[in-house]
């Protein structure tokens, strides 16, 4: 199969994976700066402070709950579905990546992305447990 110099597989799948980095941040952003605004529409009194930290409603720990909320269009649950997207960005792009290199035949750096993949797997899974 011939490809020219300007079109390559390797140059088509660095294209998708930039694309979805690119994606990943703007929709990530939508949803946080949407969830922003409607947090400020629902809740028009309430006085925030920063003097002390306080962590999100146990709900708002479980991937599940958030985006059947973000569906409803609860304000927190669809800043923290902003986060989550944002979060799973460079997990895909790491995916992404690993399958190059399988396509490829470059095992070192498929083996080494696959370790990458799964550690990053592992903390996100660890944190939710």
């Amino acid at each position: 199969m011939k490809y020219s110099a300007a079109k390559t597989p390797v140059k088509d799948m660095r294209i998708w994976i930039s694309r979805i980095l690119r994606s990943g941040v703007i929709v990530s952003s939508i949803l946080i700066f949407l969830g922003g605004m409607l947090f400020f529409v629902q809740h028009p009194h309430e006085i925030l402070s920063f003097k002390t930290f306080s962590g999100q409603p146990e709900r708002l720990r479980n991937m599940e709950t958030i985006f059947r909320e973000a569906l409803q269009l609860r304000s927190r649950s669809v800043i923290q579905a902003g986060i989550l997207v944002l979060l799973a960005t460079p997990l895909i792009r790491v995916f992404f990546s690993f399958i190059e290199f399988i396509t490829h035949k470059d095992g070192i750096f498929a083996v080494i992305t696959a370790i990458v993949l799964m550690v990053l797997a592992y903390s996100m899974m660890a944190g939710s447990l």
